[in-house]
């Protein structure tokens, strides 16, 4: 039976980036102004003021120093606080759709096939622009691919919910190769007036192209099992949906270009942070070392994990629980100091770009965790 192949991976990444120190500017002339229009109530005990964001803070909770992002500009201004990303009509490509064509069209290249031998677009992320035409079939016609292609979404995990199902599309016979994207415009869902959350997220797309063992060439890397899990937790939730401009007690669509803290802040991005943790770390690590054990790998012996990339604390918890001991650097990778959490796409950026120093036949994991909570494992084997 045919078995899955990571033959080639892509990357777009926005030609904007925001610091820290840019971002915490931003925040705390916004959090300023607010607590000046409502000093009455401060005094009076009404409502608490706002606290400042620094630069310490977010490195410390995070590990991240930067994020790139595709408006620069409304989300560091303090009477917008969010990125202006306009209306684009039904005759143009969408933003996602534009963003996954040039990661897809990168790995296409490095692939080095033509387009014809792809038979399925599958499209994971945490948000899409739309319910229906699904975006992976405009992906699909924009680079003028045959057969079929869908949207999936199960929030940080759908990378690895997505290589899953196209290994298992390759394992069935239904089509040779599957391209999987996941844009990512996180900025947009992110509450930029939340102190405890407005550094998290940045803007990306990333793509993989999975291909049968049959057709595959000698280079890339062979999968050697994948395995999903979801335990539903409202520890990170995001409530804005299609069904909330109808929602009975607002009568109108909530505005998501400025909340005010408490003001319907649940229609954006939201977690417990430390509950998150708690859960999410050996839920994780008692997964991986499982699904290593069923497939006769030890996972101490692994040479590189490309992990979810959410929380550098988390991180390099699920680094030492899996490999009994403080990971090296190039064993672990860390990119979100750079592009920040980018939701789906981040285990796959880390991926894309730390492949390097494998001999054929050493092992890595590409693992994701997210809100569901969901999580997935796929071990790669280098291919001679």
């Amino acid at each position: 039976m045919p078995h899955a192949v990571i033959a080639a991976t892509g990357l777009f990444t926005p030609e904007q980036s925001i610091s820290n120190a840019e971002l915490v500017e931003a925040y705390n002339t916004w959090a300023e102004r607010w607590n000046e229009a409502h000093a009455q109530q401060i005094t009076e005990g009404d409502v608490a003021a706002l606290t400042p964001s620094s630069v310490e803070f977010i490195e410390k909770a995070s590990g991240i120093k930067s994020r790139f992002v595709l408006d620069k500009a409304g989300i560091l201004d303090p009477d917008r606080m969010a990125p202006n990303l306009p209306e684009r009509s039904n005759e143009e490509l969408s933003i996602m759709a534009e963003m996954a064509v040039k990661a897809a069209r990168q790995a296409i290249e490095a692939w080095g096939k033509p387009v014809s031998e792809i038979g399925a677009v599958l499209c994971a992320a945490s948000n899409m622009p739309r319910p229906y035409p699904a975006l992976a079939v405009e992906i699909q016609q924009a680079l003028g691919i045959e057969g079929f292609g869908f949207d999936m979404n199960v929030a940080c995990s759908s990378a690895t919910f997505g290589i899953k199902t196209a290994a298992d599309f390759i394992a069935s016979g239904s089509v040779k190769a599957v391209l999987m994207v996941n844009p990512e415009i996180c900025s947009a869902h992110l509450n930029f007036t939340d102190r405890d959350s407005h550094f998290i997220f940045g803007d990306v797309c990333t793509a993989v192209i999975v291909e049968s063992s049959e057709t595959a060439g000698p280079s890339g890397w062979d999968v050697l099992g994948t395995r999903l899990k979801t335990v539903f937790s409202n520890n990170i939730r995001n409530n804005f949906g299609f069904l909330n401009r109808w929602a009975l007690e607002t009568g109108e669509a909530p505005s998501t270009e400025r909340l005010a803290p408490g003001e319907q802040d649940d229609k954006l991005f939201i977690q417990q942070g430390r509950k998150v943790f708690k859960d999410v770390v050996p839920l994780v690590s008692d997964m991986i070392v499982d699904h290593a054990g069923e497939l006769g790998i030890e996972p101490t012996g692994l040479k590189r994990m490309w992990l979810h990339q959410a929380n550098i604390n988390m991180n390099q918890m699920i680094g030492r629980k899996v490999l009994g001991r403080d990971p090296e650097p190039q064993e672990n990778v860390i990119i979100l100091d750079e592009y920040a959490n980018t939701s789906s796409a981040g285990s796959i950026i880390a991926f894309h770009l730390n492949q390097q120093g494998f001999e054929a036949g050493e092992t890595g994991l590409i693992c994701s965790f997210g809100a569901g909570y969901s999580a997935g494992t796929v071990f790669v084997r280098k291919r001679a």
